[in-house]
């Protein structure tokens, strides 16, 4: 049975994790956080989560909440994964990181504590995402440049980050597949008097609305003909499942910096 704090308990994505392990009998919830003051201090996670009470209470303090876990997962925000990281590397508990939204800092904090600890990252934890990038990364090899590449994703109204972590991972795939970097390539507005398209170049379109989950689609368009690869999120649990796999999959594995694509055993992208 492996023991599992969640990091960031009271988020949506914290009460999917909950959920999902109280349906799972080889994993043990034996942590909750969520961040200083918040009004469900002191809850039963399982409550918070909507299901049978699990006798582990909402905290704020990280050392309680990595008591005992051979895993936490992280879902919080990007403020919070640098102390996160850190809590955890003290701990010697294996990590996965499902916060999106990250930047440079956060990069090397992670790396830097994989020279002790186990971590997994990624901007998006779904299994069927997984495979859909590694998809879409031998599609862009097999194409080729003569095929203009488009990326379009669409999530809730209350989502800060764009455009989304996977879209910049599909993006990356598309680019590494090419031989570039996605900095080289990305266009990310278009209006006004533009010219036409700059040869190679990757293409994001971001629509904010409403209770959607994720849904992301890559176009891959050639002189005579269009190809089109879709994976639609139906419900939070897909990424909570997959981050609960990878946490599994993390347990007593040596220190360093992995991906889901090694947790999936999915060929990399490069």
């Amino acid at each position: 049975m492996v023991k599992v704090a969640v990091l960031g308990a009271t988020g949506r994505m914290g009460r999917a994790l909950v959920s999902c392990i109280s349906e799972a009998p080889e994993l043990k919830l034996t942590g909750a956080l969520t961040e200083p003051k918040h009004a469900l201090l002191g809850r039963d996670a399982g409550e918070v989560a909507g299901v049978s009470v699990l006798g582990v209470l909402v905290t704020d303090d990280r050392n309680q909440a990595l008591d005992g876990a051979q895993v936490a997962i992280d879902f919080t925000l990007p403020e919070a994964l640098e102390a996160n990281v850190h809590a955890c590397d003290a701990a010697g508990a294996a990590l996965v990181v499902g916060t999106t939204g990250l930047g440079e800092s956060h990069q090397r904090a992670m790396r830097k504590a994989a020279h002790h600890i186990p971590i997994v990252y990624g901007r998006n934890m779904s299994v069927g995402v997984n495979l859909f990038i590694d998809l879409v990364a031998r599609a862009a090899r097999a194409l080729g440049p003569d095929y203009d590449a488009e990326i379009l994703e669409a999530h809730h109204r209350q989502k800060i980050d764009a455009p989304s972590g996977t879209a910049l991972a599909l993006g990356e795939a598309v680019a590494v597949a090419r031989g570039r970097k996605l900095p080289e390539l990305a266009v990310h507005a278009r209006e006004g008097q533009i010219g036409p398209r700059v040869p190679g170049t990757i293409g994001f379109s971001v629509v904010r609305g409403g209770t959607i989950v994720g849904d992301h689609t890559v176009l891959f368009i050639g002189p005579e003909e269009q190809l089109e690869f879709t994976h639609h999120a139906l419900d939070r649990k897909a990424f909570a499942r997959g981050a609960l796999r990878a946490a599994q999959w993390l347990a007593g594995r040596a220190p360093g910096f992995y991906t889901m694509a090694d947790v999936l055993g999915l060929s990399d992208p490069q």
